[in-house]
């Protein structure tokens, strides 16, 4: 009789593959598993994207450097700019907005009122900034949390596996290393895709903070340069 109980979680005991393991878990280690499995995959196409619009922000950027520096005018340029299509040409549209504002209601006649236009451009190139920004971080948050959660999440599925497992051997009454590394092995599967889940978020997480860091860096430069020259041409009026 004690022979035919069967060790929870040893059933595939004869197939101890990845495949055959996750088959003889129970309900809540599949879930576990196929849900780790489904952030793996979520994280690595957002990996992917994040990769894809950087490389693309940090191109545009140096070409729209090159043409503000070449340009002869900045009104020139901004006319040229019928819809902003990245960040840097967003800081360069609101500033020269709230330039052409300010000059077309006279408010350059005077020193005091040069300081407060110039004031005023700086808030707004900040805001810009900070609201690009914002959108060049969108799902970093979600990075973060799957690197830091994924392996308690693992951990979880790992303990509810050798619960399962510790009450099979109770229940067997056999103790024999044939009857309970099946049950340990399938528990431990679901720390390993826990990690799978954390490792690639978690580098890409470190990555992608300090090229964000030093495009908002580079952006914060920009908004600097284009501060000063707009007040060169507020000493020429």
């Amino acid at each position: 009789m004690i022979d035919s109980v069967q060790l929870a979680g040893s059933v595939g005991a004869t197939n101890l593959s990845i495949f055959g393991l996750f088959g003889d878990s129970d309900l809540v280690g599949k879930a576990v598993m196929i849900g780790l499995l489904l952030i793996s995959v979520f994280t690595w196409g957002l990996i992917f994207d994040k990769v894809t619009k950087l490389s693309r922000l940090k191109s545009r950027a140096g070409l729209f450097e090159e043409r503000f520096w070449s340009s002869g005018s900045l009104d020139l340029l901004y006319d040229k700019i019928k819809r902003p299509n990245d960040p840097m040409q967003a800081v360069f549209v609101a500033g020269m907005k709230e330039w052409r504002s300010a000059s077309e209601k006279g408010l350059l006649a005077t020193a005091a009122g040069k300081a407060n236009v110039q004031a005023r451009i700086d808030r707004v190139l900040q805001v810009t900034i900070g609201r690009e920004m914002a959108l060049i971080e969108t799902w970093m948050t979600f990075l973060a949390s799957v690197s830091s959660v994924a392996p308690f999440i693992g951990l979880f599925g790992t303990v509810w596996g050798i619960m399962r497992s510790f009450i099979g051997i109770a229940q067997a009454q056999n103790t024999s290393l044939a009857v309970v590394a099946p049950g340990i092995a399938e528990a431990l599967l679901a720390t390993a895709v826990g990690l799978v889940a954390a490792i690639p978020a978690t580098a890409a997480y470190n990555k992608f903070t300090t090229e964000i860091g030093r495009y908002g860096a580079r952006l914060e430069n920009f908004a600097n340069d284009f501060i000063a020259t707009l007040s060169r041409n507020m000493e020429e009026r």
